[in-house]
């Protein structure tokens, strides 16, 4: 795989970090180093090249699609979780850093490690699926998504949802912006077990059963790292999205050959390599 270090390229709300390498012939974006063995970025042509391979599509939720809590601060959600804990004397099962995280789903990992198989896990994903389904009614779209979903759909991709997040809280967010009709049935998101949570490929599988697709023709939009190792596990492609450059930047670290920072570049060359 060609690398490259990224200490001084740019990341603006136009740009388009592109390609560690060439689309392989196994779709995997994994190719050949440029002719002169530089580690320099490619050109777009080897996302257009992914993109025209792509006959179903994977969403991330929170992030690719939308901000889920935009109006219902994730930190907040935390604490809610944290607070959840402690009411039931189960103080100990956040410390450190997982009680400082503003990930509210760390509190349930953590509770799930600690007590495998106790009914709190359960009670406590029903808890924060609750916060979830508050938190999709203010959720704000990322730019260019609500567009490019259309577009993609419109060309006659199949589009799926493969979220960590509660798949109802999915629904009524894309209910609300009138996206329930591109996806259809094709929501897989969190059950009662975390130990399906990506990294592990448990929702991106359940998709392409029920879709019928084939993962060479399969492309997975995420924006972290476990979205790109459940890709890997699923044998799909991956495309990154980073709204920021702490989030481009763990991209890259995990090797994601293709990251994006502002989804109107995709919709462009969707434009042109399947045209309406």
């Amino acid at each position: 795989m060609v690398r490259r270090a990224l200490g001084n390229h740019h990341v603006g709300p136009d740009a388009v970090l592109v390609a560690r390498d060439e689309v392989a012939p196994d779709g995997s974006g994994q190719g050949a180093a440029a002719a002169d063995g530089t580690d320099e970025a490619r050109p777009s042509g080897g996302l257009a090249a992914l993109i025209a391979r792509t006959r179903q599509v994977l969403f991330d939720f929170d992030g690719p699609i939308c901000r889920l809590f935009q109006g219902v601060p994730a930190e907040d959600v935390a604490k809610d979780l944290a607070q959840w804990l402690d009411d039931r004397g189960l103080h100990d099962v956040l410390a450190g850093d997982a009680r400082a995280a503003v990930d509210p789903q760390a509190a349930l990992r953590c509770l799930h490690r600690s007590r495998r198989g106790d009914p709190l896990v359960q009670d406590m994903e029903r808890f924060l699926s609750g916060r979830e389904l508050l938190a999709a009614r203010t959720a704000r779209p990322t730019d260019g998504s609500d567009r490019l979903i259309r577009a993609w759909r419109r060309s006659g991709a199949r589009l799926a949802v493969t979220t960590n997040n509660s798949p109802e809280a999915v629904r009524r967010y894309l209910a609300g912006r009138g996206l329930s009709a591109c996806f259809g049935p094709h929501i897989y998101g969190r059950t009662h077990d975390p130990d399906l949570l990506k990294p592990d490929p448990d929702t991106l599988r359940r998709a392409l059963r029920a879709m019928g697709g084939s993962p060479g023709a399969t492309l997975m939009v995420g924006d972290g790292p476990s979205d790109l190792e459940a890709a890997r596990a699923a044998g799909v492609m991956f495309l990154g999205y980073a709204r920021n450059e702490r989030k481009a930047q763990l991209l890259h670290q995990a090797e994601a050959p293709f990251v994006v920072t502002a989804l109107g570049e995709v919709l462009d060359i969707l434009r042109v390599v399947s045209p309406p």
